[in-house]
């Protein structure tokens, strides 16, 4: 009989069940069925539709603030659709996913403009001199203004935010007929899932550790949101470690993401080394680049401890077998 379980930096999942010759199906019985509630994913993903439909339902469209919770919602629920996806009909699954994701991409125009005017408003006040020798530049002139082309009109908004409600409130209406209890979910199968997760993570940070590449990074910060969103349904199986993985997790993405915000600033700058003539252009890419190295070098310790080759979903879940 298991009588504890403790923290291991070595001991793999499967080299356990192999070296103690426990059965997987009866460990997740014992371990979630008989001492560990997970967290129900329907009332979830119903709170996250729901939160977003009250942040569209004020008049006119979402200011910046609301469009970034609403889209933190859509990626939240994006995440527990793939934790559950083995439990849904593959149609189904692929019509609420788009959905979430198609909530998003609508919103997207409205957020990447506020960041970027945010981040170049940030660099303006670190070199206001530098800004005097771009005031000519188009592109830093329309990133600079608050009707810039990328902003759509109130009537185009309006529209936009119509169709978002509609999207959102077709989806939380059939939600409410996707037999999602707990109770039927096996708790293997969802674990499975989640390592799935992670070890995909693992592999897109290797990739990014050997070619470095923007492409590359995002990708890394989207598995990351995912394994963030993902883990925190598993919280009650180790609560103090899963809890500090998950603070390790979004600490790695919010800096990744920082760093995805300052690639596309370069892209929406029009940036081409070679054909810039303006050499305070030059030096404001310089800054923003350097910017991006500062996000890099916390990214990495950080992300080399959660998924150094030859980790576990059982290592980073904390455990291990010390008697038996």
């Amino acid at each position: 009989m298991i009588q504890g379980l403790a923290l291991c930096p070595d001991i793999t999942w499967d080299k356990w069940l192999k070296m103690y010759k426990f059965d997987k199906k009866h460990f997740f019985h014992y371990m979630i069925f008989d001492y560990v509630i997970l967290k129900d994913i329907k009332p979830e993903l119903s709170g996250y539709i729901t939160a977003s439909i009250g942040l569209m339902s004020g008049s006119g469209y979402p200011d910046d603030k609301a469009v970034h919770d609403i889209r933190v919602y859509m990626k939240q629920a994006r995440a527990a659709l793939k934790l559950i996806r083995p439990f849904l009909d593959e149609d189904i699954y692929k019509k609420e996913y788009d959905a979430y994701r198609e909530t998003g991409r609508l919103l997207s125009a409205w957020r990447d403009t506020a960041v970027q005017r945010k981040t170049l408003k940030s660099f303006r006040k670190a070199d206001p001199g530098l800004f005097k020798n771009l005031s000519e530049d188009v592109k830093v002139k329309v990133l600079l203004s608050k009707q810039d082309s990328m902003d759509d009109d109130a009537s185009d908004k309006e529209k936009r935010s119509s169709e978002i409600n509609d999207i959102l409130r077709k989806a939380l209406f059939r939600l409410r007929f996707l037999s999602l209890a707990g109770s039927t979910m096996d708790p293997e199968i969802l674990l499975g899932q989640l390592e799935k997760t992670y070890l995909g993570a693992g592999e897109i940070y290797l990739r990014c550790r050997n070619n470095i590449k923007p492409e590359c990074v995002h990708e890394l910060r989207k598995a990351c949101k995912d394994l963030l969103y993902q883990v925190g349904f598993f919280r009650s199986l180790n609560p103090s470690v899963i809890k500090k993985f998950e603070k390790a997790l979004d600490s790695l993405a919010q800096d990744l993401g920082k760093y995805n915000d300052l690639h596309q600033l370069i892209a929406s700058l029009d940036y081409k080394y070679k054909s810039n003539k303006n050499p305070a252009l030059h030096k404001l890419v310089i800054m923003i680049r350097d910017r991006q190295d500062q996000y890099l070098s916390r990214v990495w310790p950080s992300a080399y401890k959660i998924f150094c080759p030859g980790r576990s979903l059982l290592n980073v879940l904390g455990y291990k077998v010390v008697v038996l």
